[in-house]
């Protein structure tokens, strides 16, 4: 297979740094899997969607690049091109796929602080219920109760911060959706303009070159008239110029000639 920088030097590029961003998610996602705080998962999730993000704009990028050049390149190439773009979407995907199935993992987990005691541990608190008095009962169910409020405040704790996060992320999301539109639409109009520039230019030349042919015969006639008039003054009896119209000397006047009466 043919090198990238043999086709195209832009197309070389993007392929690199998306080549660099999917080993930042492989190590990303290895990384991911050795940390158990949940905030630092939340924060290392973030930072790979927004690789995953860029990694899918490159993509778009690359697309792009390939159907510009599509006119130039054989068959054969233009298959090549394809299936490398096929292959990147399809490790981009494989990573957003990795992405979700932490992220229901993480979810689970939350959930888990809403269920109530497992069934052994029913049991083995109404085998110890059994063996207390009544003011020892009261007071393990008060103690009990204090745990279950504390653990639905911290549930709720972490329910506010999930809200937090998805509206932030969201806002950023949507907020990064329009950004990327207008540079898109900029880039477009800036296009739009070089090609019109160039033509622009080409015109001017091709005005500027058709002038400079013009004046370049007007100076030409200008110095052939000086020369002839210099000609004319220095030497006015020359032959050679009085054959041309204007500048030869006026023809002596005729005289009729009478017959003598």
């Amino acid at each position: 297979m043919a090198s990238l920088s043999a086709i195209s030097e832009e197309l070389a590029e993007i392929e690199g740094q998306i080549s660099d961003l999917f080993r930042a998610l492989s190590n990303g996602f290895q990384k991911l899997e050795k940390v158990k705080d949940s905030n630092r998962q939340s924060r290392m999730l973030e930072e790979l969607t927004d690789k995953m993000r860029e990694c899918k704009r490159l993509i778009k990028e690359f697309d792009r690049e390939v159907k510009d050049l599509e006119h130039r390149n054989d068959a054969n190439t233009n298959k090549i091109l394809a299936e490398k773009k096929q292959s990147m979407i399809k490790e981009l995907n494989s990573y957003v796929a990795l992405k979700k199935q932490y992220a229901t993992n993480r979810d689970n987990k939350r959930v888990d602080l809403f269920e109530g005691p497992s069934e052994g541990f029913a049991e083995e608190n109404g085998l110890l219920a059994s063996n207390m008095t009544n003011q020892q009962l009261m007071d393990h169910g008060n103690r009990m109760m204090d745990e279950t409020d504390q653990a639905i405040d911290r549930a709720q704790k972490v329910v506010h911060e999930t809200v937090n996060v998805g509206t932030e992320t969201a806002a950023a999301l949507k907020a990064q959706t329009e950004q990327m539109s207008r540079i898109v639409n900029e880039l477009d109009s800036i296009h739009f303009s070089i090609k019109k520039a160039s033509q622009l230019v080409k015109e001017i030349g091709r005005q500027v070159a058709t002038d400079r042919c013009i004046m370049g015969l007007l100076f030409l006639i200008v110095i052939g008239v000086i020369a002839i008039i210099i000609v004319k003054i220095v030497n006015p009896h020359n032959k050679d110029i009085r054959d041309i119209p204007g500048l030869a000397p006026p023809a002596p006047s005729r005289r009729l000639l009478s017959h003598p009466n």
